[in-house]
């Protein structure tokens, strides 16, 4: 199937009923506007950078990604299985991402996962395929939903950018267990994807880490 982007416009019907069913969003994504994610490009690369990214900086990440390209050439199944543990450790990658990959191109390999086919299964089989790969866990299962499926309504609850982005649109008081999506989350549906990519860019932007409401940001 063809890549996977979100382009929102401001005609979009999705941001119109969003903005009918909550008030507070409904100003976000006036205030934010136009949003257009990038493609992921193949399902198997875009796994392939999501293990290679874990728990290292943005920066590193694509360092090693550059370097995983030049000794495979290609972030495929058969490219990857053709370059030696060493190789890969030598670029940068740990023991733990080294056998994280080779279980992500065995399964591909065999069969027992036809990523091709993903787009066929509900939100919920998608996340027990993915997750049974070590190294992919429940979040990475919900990003892939979000920007390599297009699923609308996932919500990630992990998401610490998310919650601490819900905190802040909605002024909710301080919470131990940080569970802010949880208050608002059924607003969305059924397009809680969208909701989340406005929070997102909520935080990329600025506006949560400005010291400024939302109301002050809008009447500002």
């Amino acid at each position: 199937m063809n890549p996977i982007s979100f382009h929102l416009q401001m005609d979009d019907p999705r941001l119109a009923a969003l903005s009918e069913a909550d008030d507070r969003m409904g100003a976000l994504i006036s205030l934010i506007g136009e949003i257009k994610t990038a493609t992921q490009g193949p399902h198997f690369a875009a796994l392939a950078r999501s293990i290679i990214s874990q728990q290292i900086s943005v920066k590193a990440a694509a360092t090693i990604r550059g370097r995983v390209l030049e000794l495979a050439g290609d972030l495929s199944p058969d490219a990857l299985s053709a370059v030696n543990d060493e190789a890969l450790r030598g670029a940068g990658l740990s023991a733990s991402k080294v056998a994280y990959l080779r279980d992500l191109s065995g399964k591909v390999q065999s069969g027992e996962i036809i990523l091709e086919r993903l787009h066929e299964k509900s939100d919920d089989a998608v996340i027990q395929a993915l997750t049974s790969i070590k190294g992919i866990g429940r979040w990475t299962a919900e990003m892939f939903l979000i920007f390599g499926l297009g699923r609308e309504n996932v919500v990630s609850v992990g998401d610490a950018g998310l919650q601490r982005a819900a905190k802040w649109l909605y002024d909710l008081e301080e919470r131990v267990d940080r569970k802010y999506l949880q208050q608002v989350m059924d607003l969305w549906s059924p397009y809680g994807s969208i909701a989340s990519l406005y929070l997102w860019e909520a935080i990329n932007i600025g506006h949560v880490d400005s010291g400024q409401t939302l109301s002050e940001l809008l009447y500002k």
